[in-house]
C-alpha cells in the first residue's frame, strides 16, 4: 500500500485533522506535504484565497518540528499583517498545544510575556511582522542574535 501525504504527518497532526472534521486534504495541502517532507528544497506555496495555504505549510513543518531537541526556533513565520498573524495563531494554537510546540505571536499588539520567554529560551514557532523584526534587530541591546537562534530541521543525508 502506498503511503499517502496524510500518513507522513505526525500522529497529533493527523488527529487534529480528524478532530477538525476534514474529509480529505485539499490539493495544495497534499502537494505541499509531499514536497516539504520529501526534500530539503525551498518551497513556494501559491493558491487562491481560502485554499488552505496556512495548513499546507504548517502541517508538514510542525511534523518536522515535533520532538526536535535542538535549541532554537523551529519555524520563523513572517507575515505582513498583524491581523493575519492573529487569525493564523487562533487556527493553529490548539494543534501546537497538543504537540507541545510553543506558538508565539510577535507584533506590536501581542502580549509581552511570550516574547520575553522566547528570547530567554528560543523554541517552537514565532509568527512575526517585518516591522517587528526590524525593531527586534535594531532597538534591542544586546542584539537577539546572541540569544535567539533559528535552525531548519534536517533529515539524514540532508
Amino acid at each position: 500500500m502506498t503511503e499517502t501525504s496524510f500518513d507522513r504527518l505526525h500522529p497529533e497532526v493527523r488527529r487534529w485533522i480528524r478532530d477538525e472534521g476534514w474529509i480529505e486534504l485539499r490539493p495544495v495541502q497534499d502537494q505541499a506535504i509531499r514536497t516539504i517532507l520529501g526534500s530539503d528544497r525551498d518551497v513556494v506555496i501559491a493558491a487562491a484565497t481560502a485554499a488552505g495555504k496556512t495548513e499546507a505549510a504548517f502541517l508538514p513543518l510542525l511534523t518536522q518540528a515535533a520532538g526536535r531537541e535542538e535549541r532554537g526556533v523551529s519555524i520563523l513565520y513572517v507575515a505582513p499583517l498583524k491581523a493575519l498573524i492573529n487569525d493564523q495563531h487562533r487556527r493553529l494554537d490548539l494543534l501546537c498545544e497538543r504537540m507541545g510546540v510553543s506558538l508565539v505571536r510577535w507584533h506590536g499588539d501581542a502580549p509581552q510575556g511570550p516574547k520575553q520567554q522566547i528570547l530567554k529560551t528560543p523554541h517552537g514557532v514565532v509568527m512575526i511582522t517585518p516591522e517587528s523584526i526590524e525593531a527586534l534587530l535594531l532597538r534591542r541591546s544586546p542584539p537577539p542574535a546572541t540569544s535567539m537562534r533559528c535552525s531548519r530541521p534536517t533529515r539524514n543525508g540532508g
